[in-house]
């Protein structure tokens, strides 16, 4: 695939971006910089998800150091590269905290190279701003996850694919790749599915490894188990093993209007580098889109436009909802360390809490005391030109919950 080729290029040239390379006009500083970490995978499986995020951060640090830096500091960010490679992301989050004196980390995908930064985080009191949807089940003092919890996602879509709207579906196929993520979501579903009085006979549960790509006999098991009645995939897969997934689909004849899938783990940025026919009208679930309408969105995919054409990112000049996450998070660090008057964790960490930043999806999310963020929740569909529709949203913001309700919640919690 063309794009991940191109990923691959980026991936090796991920020193440290100077503003100066950027957009953004610069600003003399007088004072220190503050050093940030910035901690995705730019090689291996998730490099297709994880490259964008660490150019989305340049991007936003870029702007706020042509805006004035940090009450007068510019922002110096470190880049890494743990390369998919799980306990690699718990080295080099102690190499950004013990070495580099980062401020704070911006960084991981995956939930398990999230929870293999945790021990570091709390050994060596550090902070990391966490962008991308999860199980939650967790609430840790040292992350603040300004990606979507399970009810800010899974459950609404979920609700959606059971209306009349989204196909009233009967029968539930949970596909996911195998990790902590989809397997504790899918337990958060099964109960929330229980809850609905569906019986366990009418939900399907498969896992398969990172980067997997052989879907025929998955698809092909899709299809007999959507004989039983109306059936819908909810598609906790993620990395680059959705291509193949989304194109075996096609080659077996699925359209959304037979058996709609809805995939957490797709995006703009996703979609950009796949063949679109197989994927129209299908469906996912995000606190942002690009395709959003309104003064503050268009200010942001503007700005990503010209980093991209800037930094000759040819391959995807989309914006997207962990982008978007990405984005919320470095301003919000901003704010909070303009209102503690010092980068130290302890103090930046209470001056978050109920810090607001208006955001590219048009509300003003806030952070709160759980250190989750209140978002939008929207629903969109996969239309012909690699952008999505939306066919439902919240009436409102969505404070994130730590624990679900649809599954015991941990005894140490």
């Amino acid at each position: 695939m063309d794009r991940r080729t191109a990923l691959k290029t980026v991936g090796g040239a991920v020193a440290a971006a100077a503003a100066s390379t950027l957009p953004f006009p610069a600003i003399a500083a007088s004072k220190a910089p503050i050093k940030v970490g910035i901690l995705h995978s730019l090689s291996g499986t998730m490099a297709i998800s994880e490259t964008a995020l660490k150019d989305v951060d340049l991007m936003t640090i870029a702007e706020i150091n042509a805006a004035g830096g940090v009450d007068g500091h510019m922002i110096e960010p470190v880049v890494v590269d743990p390369a998919s490679n799980w306990p690699l992301f718990a080295e080099k989050a102690r190499q950004l905290i013990s070495q580099d004196k980062v401020a704070a980390i911006f960084g991981c995908w995956t939930s398990v190279s999230r929870k293999s930064v945790l021990p570091v985080l709390d050994e060596l009191n550090g902070l990391l701003f966490y962008p991308v949807q999860f199980e939650g089940q967790e609430q840790n003092k040292h992350v603040v996850y300004t990606g979507a919890a399970p009810n800010q996602q899974a459950i609404p879509a979920t609700e959606y694919l059971m209306s009349k709207d989204g196909g009233g579906a009967k029968r539930f196929f949970l596909l996911g790749t195998d990790y902590v993520y989809p397997r504790t979501t899918n337990a958060i579903l099964r109960g929330f599915l229980h809850s609905k009085g569906v019986k366990d006979a009418d939900i399907a549960e498969v896992y398969t490894p990172f980067g997997f790509s052989n879907y025929q006999n998955i698809v092909a098991d899709i299809k007999k188990f959507a004989s039983g009645g109306p059936t819908c995939v909810i598609s906790t897969v993620n990395g680059d093993s959705n291509v193949p997934f989304y194109k075996e689909l096609g080659n077996q004849g699925i359209k959304a209007t037979d058996i709609p899938v809805v995939g957490f783990s797709i995006a703009e940025q996703e979609i950009a580098g796949m063949d679109i026919k197989p994927l129209v009208g299908q469906l996912t679930a995000w606190n942002y889109f690009e395709s959003l309408k309104n003064p503050r969105n268009a200010k942001f995919v503007k700005s990503w436009q010209d980093y991209v054409k800037a930094k000759g990112l040819k391959d995807y000049p989309v914006t997207d909802d962990p982008m978007e996450a990405s984005y919320i998070g470095i301003h919000l660090w901003k704010q909070a360390v303009e209102k503690a008057k010092s980068t130290k964790t302890d103090e930046v960490r209470k001056a978050l809490i109920g810090q607001k930043f208006a955001a590219p999806d048009g509300y003003t999310v806030e952070v709160l005391e759980n250190q989750y963020l209140s978002k939008p929740v929207f629903i969109g569909q996969i239309n012909d030109k690699a952008q999505f529709d939306v066919v439902w949203k919240s009436k409102g913001l969505v404070p994130g919950e730590s624990w679900s309700p649809y599954i015991p919640k941990p005894k140490n919690a």
